[in-house]
């Protein structure tokens, strides 16, 4: 087992200097915007704290929450699926697709299909999937994940882009106006969304009082999908549930600002009762969400709302890009999730940050995700899950370290090394130089200067 994955791919992503330097400035062009409409909204910090109160009710009273929205959702004519992991939820969507014999389904953007490998569990079985989200289709497209919950290609080039479009839709060669290709995928969508008799969607947010829920998106196509379908499959995690209606009211003006900047999603669409000749089926997935739950110092990771602040502001996302991470969330937000459902392949995640806070800042569900980054390190240090070489190193600092006149001497010779044979320190056996300038050693040490000052 490699506990290096983010350190490589990151490493991979950083070969292109142009691309790390737009999607760096790209995300943070979209946190500004964030900043800007914040600032609009006087009482954004008590909204803040709204929602995370909300969350923290839903929390500590999911249960009954759940048992709440089934009923009310059933009695509204939808069909109610429990799964308790991803491999359950993929195949009880297969069911029910099988049982209305489709094989070709239009799915919008869905984090948790992501999450449980959805589209490669159906394309296996023979069941046609095609993404309508524009992000989510030109990724699909290239035969990758997305990069970015919100944003899924946003490490993609106009022109990568245009060439994807040539190859797989017959646009003209050289063609990147992002006008004409939005056009053609247009065009292209389209007549999947008349001619597939099946439909999934994610969900955003579900209504415990009234058992019906939402979806927000800026392009229409879960709306398009689900209301031309005969079939509606709404995929749905178990924290995705809130007490009332009237809640949407705080989360809805916290959502898109803390996404894009926009003071709303362009669609905010309602889901309650099927159509006449219509089925709706929503598939309620835990998925490490209640063993998350029993984690008194993570279960706050399940307030989010999956708004991708974190990742606009976090700098290692910035320039290391999504697929670093490995996971279907990425990000500050996905290194505390990911290890919840699988330490040993998610141990390198939490490490993959400066614990600088930004992210605890823009949450708008105040989510303490740096502290959580913190304290996944201790736990995964203490189960095991870290390489050897940063055990051995560990223990040697923590050995100097508490030994005074060892650390002294250590700190003399490191600086004589430092001033007379700099290239020990500049080789390769330290790669933190390879992006840095070693800085100047000053002639006299703090700790030489204080014993001789300390009486003045």
């Amino acid at each position: 087992m490699s506990y290096n994955q983010h350190p490589e791919l990151a490493n991979e992503f950083n070969r292109d200097v142009d691309r790390v330097s737009w999607h760096d400035d790209t995300l943070w062009w979209v946190r500004q915007k964030r900043d800007k409409a914040a600032n609009t909204l006087p009482e954004w910090e008590q909204l803040r704290e709204l929602a995370s109160q909300i969350k923290n009710n839903v929390l500590g009273n999911l249960h009954d929450y759940l048992v709440q929205f089934e009923a009310l959702a059933t009695k509204n004519g939808a069909i109610i699926h429990w799964a308790s992991n991803g491999a359950e939820h993929n195949q009880i969507v297969k069911s029910i697709l099988d049982q209305h014999k489709v094989t070709r389904i239009v799915k919008s953007k869905s984090m948790l299909t992501e999450e449980c490998h959805l589209n490669e569990f159906l394309q296996y079985h023979g069941i046609e999937v095609v993404d309508t989200d524009l992000g989510e289709r030109i990724v699909q497209l290239a035969d990758e994940p997305p990069s970015h919950i919100v944003l899924p290609c946003i490490h993609k080039k106009k022109e990568e882009i245009g060439e994807l479009f040539h190859q797989h839709l017959g646009t003209p060669k050289g063609n990147a106006d992002p006008q004409f290709l939005t056009a053609a995928a247009r065009v292209h969508l389209r007549e999947k969304f008349i001619t597939r008799k099946a439909a999934i969607t994610g969900v955003n947010f579900a209504i415990a009082e009234t058992g019906e829920f939402v979806v927000c998106t800026n392009e229409g196509n879960a709306d398009m999908g689900a209301h031309l379908a005969d079939v509606h499959i709404a995929c749905m995690g178990i924290e995705k549930i809130i007490p009332q209606r009237k809640h949407l009211g705080v989360f809805l003006r916290l959502l898109a600002r803390s996404a894009t900047g926009q003071p709303i999603t362009t669609y905010s669409s309602h889901f309650k009762t099927p159509r006449k000749n219509q089925q709706l089926h929503i598939v309620l997935v835990d998925n490490g969400r209640t063993t998350q739950l029993g984690r008194p110092d993570f279960r706050n990771s399940l307030k989010c709302i999956r708004c991708g602040a974190c990742m606009n502001t976090c700098p290692v996302y910035r320039r290391s890009g999504g697929h670093s991470y490995h996971t279907a969330v990425a990000g500050p937000i996905g290194s505390i999730l990911a290890p919840n459902i699988n330490m040993e392949e998610y141990a390198d995640l939490p490490f993959a940050s400066t614990l600088c806070g930004s992210c605890t800042n823009v949450c708008p569900v105040k989510i303490d995700i740096h502290d959580q980054l913190y304290k996944w390190r201790q736990v995964l240090v203490s189960k095991g899950y870290s390489p050897s070489s940063k055990k051995v190193g560990m223990k040697a600092m923590a050995f100097v370290l508490s030994r005074p006149k060892l650390f002294a001497r250590t700190a003399k010779i490191g600086a004589w090394i430092m001033n007379k044979i700099p290239s020990l320190v500049k080789g390769t056996f330290n790669p933190w130089y390879k992006q840095r300038e070693m800085p100047t050693i000053a002639p006299t040490s703090f700790r030489d200067w204080y014993q001789k000052n300390r009486k003045s």
